[in-house]
């Protein structure tokens, strides 16, 4: 009679196994904690998007408007003093795109402060 061997063959993969871990993290419920700090980083994210956004299309018209006036000084002939004026509105609009930012970010987190103090607090016990 033959003997039949068994082989048992296993190969480990550190890197298999941690996406296996992520992936399944995916689907487990949520951790109160995971929860709050999951919260209060969406706090934090949404104190800077509005001034982000806002400050970034006030630059691109700016310097839309800037280059506009560019154009009317060196092409187009006779609209040399109006191309000046455009273009220092552009000037005007570019440089005030950053102080806008951050008037809309520190309203924004006073808003958000007391909720995000709380969380934190929270947290850190």
């Amino acid at each position: 009679m033959e003997e039949k061997k068994v082989v048992f063959r296993y190969t480990y993969s550190a890197s298999q196994q941690e996406e296996i871990k992520n992936i399944r993290e995916k689907y487990m419920p949520p951790t109160e904690e995971e929860d709050k700090m999951e919260r209060l980083r969406r706090l934090d994210q949404s104190v800077t998007k509005p001034g982000t956004i806002v400050s970034i299309i006030v630059g691109i018209l700016s310097t839309l408007v800037f280059g506009t006036g560019m154009c009317c000084t060196m092409v187009w002939e006779g609209l040399m003093l109006p191309g000046i004026i455009i273009g220092i509105i552009g000037i005007i609009g570019i440089v005030a795109a950053y102080p806008l930012y951050i008037h809309i970010t520190k309203k924004q987190r006073e808003k958000v402060a007391s909720e995000i103090i709380k969380l934190s607090d929270e947290l850190m016990k």
